[in-house]
């Protein structure tokens, strides 16, 4: 007590600088601060991204595919284009960095002459052509000078900028790309010069498993001198229960009974177009006459029917429906169909929705995921998924999936993620980090691997010594009991040899045979072959016009600026300090 009371001063003290400094938190929302979490979705070398823009970009893609295919996006749509979306802003991100280094920028010269120069932008002629194709200036001056349009002035100024700074950056790459007169000369030989050959092919699975002598340092070996094949992806272990979206006999009995309602109406009906129209009929109205024997089978009920009669529901695979007999002329009848798909209805979807959601939180919060899932007798599966594939063992492609997997701890319940035909709700098992998968784990792929390269040797082996001891075609066919086989037209640029398969390596030999001259043993992807080059047509420079010439330049750089610039994309994401705050944010 005595001590305490010696210490009631600096007691005092302390709790007053302490409530002082919990005011001054308050007062700058540090508290909130640390509660709300990251203020941007991502940041790229510090530079941030906007959840706006993000949300902004996702939503033209979304709005894009209900116009162009007349329905609401799906969720595994909407994840592909979040995706999409947040890839396109990171390189957009790295992109106009990378201009800032290099010194890119645009002059207001340069925006003026993309706007009143002789050769004026794309965005220009799109919006201010007269019909008889000239540029109204005038319709541009009133648009940039008018305070009506500084809004549209300002972003058309910001768009031409854009696209002038990425023409810049597109030629500085293809400045040191490009194709000189003999790449293209190369091209156009390869392409026009052709070849009739005859061969021999020895196959390497003509080799016996008894001929293979393969020891356990054989193995290990090829292991340590092939680690980079046996290297993996990050991937996932995980186990899931599905909660199906699938119409049940109860749909389709209530969609039955819903187009069994409409048969009167169908065949009171005035205008059948509008009827079809207004019920919203998954076939939609057919104006034309269709023979009575080439109506199909299930349809066939309509034939018997008097104009203006509709049938009794038939089923088909996918569908329900009933038919009008609206008109027949001779042996031709014109019949519209009112129909409805079979597929869940509403209650039946949201019902599947609700138990999912139900399992997810109780296997989430309350219990674990096996004991949830056996009391309420679902059955649980496992798949695995690898990072940057979408397919999923059991569950096919799922970008959603995909998305929660690369931001997940081991021992995670996702969210209920709807799939076309499931609800499904997964428990993260395993995430097992990239890097070279053991020994022990690949030894069978190994092995095979192995038993192909020795075959590989002792194919070309046998080859050798009869190449050696008979030289000619005819008599190696004879020394191995093999066939002749012929190719015409062998084209240097292609891959595939007719009747055996891809083989450019041994297509490049071909070509650099000269007429009537025999190769040595060549290996290929399944066999060593012993060739004949019979005649070779060369292609004719000549006939290499100059419009010839441009276009097989243009292709060509065209291919090298697109390698180029993935590769280089690759390379700058790889070395760039990438904050991706979604899973934080929008989960």
């Amino acid at each position: 007590m005595e001590k305490m009371r010696n210490s009631t001063g600096a007691i005092l003290w302390l709790l007053i600088v302490s409530f002082g400094l919990l005011w001054v938190l308050a007062d700058v929302d540090f508290f909130g601060a640390l509660q709300s979490g990251p203020s941007a979705l991502g940041t790229v070398n510090g530079e941030k991204i906007s959840n706006e823009e993000y949300q902004s970009r996702v939503q033209y893609y979304t709005n894009a595919y209900s116009q162009q295919s007349g329905s609401s996006v799906t969720p595994e749509m909407r994840a592909y284009y979040e995706t999409q979306a947040w890839n396109e802003l990171v390189n957009s991100r790295l992109l106009e960095q990378k201009m800032e280094e290099l010194g890119i920028t645009v002059s207001d010269q340069e925006v003026l002459d993309m706007v009143y120069g002789d050769n004026p932008a794309p965005i220009i002629r799109q919006n201010f052509t007269r019909e008889d194709g000239t540029i109204d200036r005038a319709a541009i001056q009133q648009v940039l000078s008018s305070s009506q349009f500084s809004q549209q002035a300002m972003a058309l100024e910001m768009q031409l900028r854009e696209q002038r700074r990425q023409q810049k950056l597109n030629n500085y790459i293809s400045s040191g790309l490009q194709v000189t007169d003999s790449e293209v000369e190369k091209e156009f030989i390869q392409a026009n010069t052709s070849a009739n050959i005859d061969y021999l092919r020895f196959p390497y699975s003509e080799v016996t498993e008894q001929e293979l002598e393969i020891s356990d340092s054989d193995l290990r070996a090829y292991y340590n001198n092939n680690k980079e094949r046996y290297r993996r992806d990050e991937s996932y272990r995980i186990q899931y229960v599905t909660f199906s979206k699938l119409p049940t006999s109860r749909d389709t009995a209530q969609i039955i009974e819903d187009l069994r309602n409409l048969r009167e109406d169908f065949a009171a009906a005035q205008d059948d177009s509008m009827f079809i129209a207004l019920q919203a009929s998954s076939t939609d109205y057919r104006p034309a006459f269709v023979a009575q024997d080439e109506i199909r089978e299930e349809y066939q009920p309509v034939v018997d029917l008097e104009v203006g009669e509709v049938t009794d529901v038939i089923l088909t695979a996918n569908q329900a429906a009933i038919l009008k007999k609206e008109a027949q002329q001779g042996n031709e009848i014109k019949f519209q169909t009112m129909s409805y798909n079979i597929q869940a209805l509403p209650a039946t979807v949201d019902e599947a929705n609700d138990r999912a959601a139900d399992f997810e939180f109780f296997a989430s919060e309350e219990t674990s995921f096996d004991e949830e899932a056996e009391t309420r007798e679902l059955e649980v599966k496992e798949a695995f998924a690898t990072k940057g594939n979408n397919f999923i063992s059991g569950l096919g492609s799922s970008q959603q999936i995909m998305n929660f997997l690369e931001s997940a701890d081991e021992g995670e319940v996702s969210e209920v993620i709807e799939l076309s035909s499931d609800f499904v709700v997964l428990e993260v098992l395993e995430v097992t980090p990239e890097g070279y998968r053991p020994f022990e784990e690949v030894r069978a792929a190994v092995e095979n691997n192995v038993k192909i390269e020795r075959r590989k040797e002792l194919t070309r082996q046998r080859v050798e010594e009869l190449v050696n001891q008979y030289e000619t075609l005819n008599a190696v066919a004879q020394a191995s009991d093999k066939e002749i086989q012929s190719a015409s037209g062998l084209s240097a640029s292609a891959t595939v040899i007719p009747g055996a398969g891809r083989e450019p390596r041994v297509i490049g030999a071909i070509f650099a045979l000269n007429e009537d001259e025999t190769s040595g043993a060549i290996t290929g992807n399944s066999a060593v072959f012993m060739v004949q080059l019979v005649e070779k047509t060369e292609a004719n420079l000549a006939n290499l016009t100059s419009q010839r010439r441009q276009e097989i330049r243009q292709r060509m750089e065209q291919q090298k600026v697109q390698e180029f610039t993935s590769i280089w994309l690759e390379e700058l994401r790889e070395g760039a300090d990438i904050v991706d705050n979604r899973s934080r944010l929008l989960r």
